[in-house]
C-alpha cells in the first residue's frame, strides 16, 4: 500500500477544520481486501518533524478578536471558533462599515440639503421683507396730495421726470407781490432714465415764467397761487418736459434727516457767516448736524451768488443726505434705517400715484447725481437781475430751451455740453 501524501493545509472560510487529501487515487479508492487496513497515520507535528521548534508557541489559527459596537462584548465570542468572513474575504466585518449599518450616513447627507435650502428660503423672505417693511414704514409717513391732476398734458421723456420742492413758510415776510404764505424754494428736476445716468436740474425759485391764469410772475408764487398742482402745470409749461411724479420736502425737515443719518459731510467754497440764517462755519470739508446743514441750505445774504448760490447749497444738501440715507451701513441697519423712514415720511408729500416703486427710483436716482461724474446743474440764466412789476427776478438764457429739449430725451452727452457752455 502506498504512503498517502499529504498537502498543505487548506482554508475554509466556512470555518471548517482543515483535512488531509491524497494525490494517489489508490489512497482515495482502496483496492479490494484493503478496507481492514488500519487508517494512515496523520503527519507527525511540527514538534516531531521540526525538534527545535518545540518550545515555541503555534502559530494562532484565528484572527484576533475584534470589538463589536452593536453590544456584544468582545469577550463573548468563543475564540476557539474560527472568525467569521464576510463576502470580501475579510474577517474583520466592523471594519468595512459603521456599526450602524450601511446606510448609517444617509440621513445626515439627506438633512443637510434641507438645512440648506431653508437658509436659503430664510435670506431670500429677509431681502423681500426686510426693503418691503421699509417702504411700508415711508409710505405711512407720507402725505399725498393731487399734484399732477393738470400736469402731463404737454412734453416728453426717454425715462422718469420727478419734480423735486423744497417748501418754506414765509408767512409775515413782505414778498414784493402781495402772495403771502407758503413759497417754493426750492424746484428741481430729476431725469432717472431707463439707461444711463441720472440728471439733476436746478430751476432758480426766482425764474420769470408765465404761471397759467396768472400771467408773467416768479415760478415760485405758483406754489403759493395754486398750491403743487399749479406749480407742476407751470413748470411742464415752462420747459416742455413732462412730469410723472411729484416729490415735496420741507426744508424744516432737512434737519430731522440730516440728524437721522448721523450727519452729512458738506463743503462750503468759503467762510460763511449768515446772521439771519443763523451759520458761521469756515470754508472746506465737514460734518454738519441738522441745524447747521439747514442755516446752510437756507443762507442767501452771505453769498455773492444771491439766490444762485442758494440752489446750488440746497442741492448740495438734499444729495447729502440722499446719498448717506442709501448707503449699506444705513440700510442694512435697522436703528438708523426706520428711524430715517419714519423721519424722511413725514417730510415728504408725494403725488397720489407714486407707490413704493417710484420713490425708491427716486432715492436711487438722486444718490447718482452725487460725485465728480455726476449730471448736475442750474438753468443757465442770462440776467439774474431782471427788473420786473413782482420785485427783481431771473431770466433764463437762451440755452435753457436747449438743456430742457435733451433733459426731455435723457440725452446726457447734449446735457454736458450745456452745462460746459454754461459754465
Amino acid at each position: 500500500m502506498s504512503e498517502p501524501q499529504w498537502g498543505p493545509a487548506r482554508t475554509f472560510r466556512a470555518g471548517r477544520v482543515p483535512t488531509a487529501h491524497t494525490t494517489s487515487s489508490a489512497a482515495r479508492f482502496p483496492a479490494d481486501g484493503a478496507a481492514d487496513e488500519p487508517p494512515p497515520a496523520r503527519p507527525a507535528a511540527a514538534a516531531d518533524r521540526f525538534p527545535w521548534q518545540a518550545d515555541e508557541e503555534p502559530a494562532a489559527q484565528y484572527g484576533p478578536p475584534h470589538t463589536h459596537r452593536a453590544g456584544r462584548a468582545a469577550a463573548g465570542r468563543d475564540l476557539r471558533k474560527p472568525a467569521y468572513r464576510n463576502d470580501t474575504g475579510n474577517d474583520f466585518p466592523s471594519q468595512l462599515r459603521p456599526a450602524g449599518g450601511p446606510h448609517r450616513g444617509r440621513g445626515r447627507r439627506r438633512r443637510r440639503p434641507l438645512r440648506r435650502g431653508l437658509l436659503v428660503l430664510l435670506l431670500l423672505l429677509l431681502l423681500v421683507a426686510y426693503p418691503t417693511l421699509l417702504a411700508t414704514t415711508v409710505m405711512k409717513s407720507v402725505t399725498k396730495t393731487d399734484a399732477l391732476a393738470e400736469a402731463g398734458q404737454t412734453g416728453h421723456s426717454r425715462g422718469r421726470v420727478y419734480l423735486v420742492v423744497g417748501s418754506d413758510s414765509r408767512a409775515g415776510a413782505n414778498l414784493n407781490d402781495d402772495t403771502p404764505g407758503q413759497r417754493a424754494d426750492t424746484i428741481m428736476l430729476l431725469n432717472v432714465p431707463w439707461t444711463g445716468p441720472s440728471t439733476l436740474v436746478s430751476i432758480p425759485r426766482d425764474s420769470y415764467v408765465e404761471i397759467p391764469g396768472h400771467g408773467m410772475r416768479k415760478i415760485n408764487a405758483a406754489y403759493a397761487l395754486g398750491g403743487p398742482s399749479l406749480l407742476a402745470s407751470t413748470v411742464e409749461r415752462a420747459t416742455g418736459v413732462q412730469v410723472d411724479d411729484y416729490v415735496e420736502t420741507g426744508l424744516g425737515g432737512f434737519a430731522g434727516m440730516v440728524d437721522a443719518v448721523g450727519g452729512v459731510e458738506l463743503c462750503p467754497d468759503r467762510d460763511m457767516d449768515d446772521k439771519d440764517a443763523g451759520l458761521h462755519v469756515g470754508a472746506g470739508c465737514q460734518q454738519m448736524n441738522g441745524a447747521t446743514a439747514l442755516a446752510y441750505a437756507r443762507a442767501r445774504h452771505s453769498d455773492p451768488r444771491g439766490d444762485l448760490g442758494r440752489v446750488e447749497r440746497q442741492r448740495e444738501v438734499l444729495a447729502a443726505i440722499v446719498h448717506k440715507s442709501a448707503t449699506p451701513g444705513t440700510v442694512l441697519n435697522p436703528f438708523s434705517a426706520f428711524p430715517l423712514a419714519r423721519s424722511g415720511g413725514e417730510a415728504l408729500t408725494v403725488d397720489e400715484s407714486t407707490g413704493p416703486v417710484d420713490l425708491a427710483r427716486f432715492v436711487l436716482g438722486m444718490r447718482s447725481v452725487t460725485g465728480e461724474d455726476a449730471l448736475s446743474m442750474t438753468v443757465p440764466v442770462s440776467n439774474p437781475a431782471l427788473s420786473t412789476p413782482h420785485g427783481v427776478a431771473v431770466e433764463w438764457a437762451d440755452s435753457a430751451d436747449e438743456l430742457f429739449a435733451a433733459l426731455a430725451d435723457s440725452d446726457t452727452d447734449r446735457i454736458r455740453q450745456v452745462a460746459e457752455s454754461a459754465n
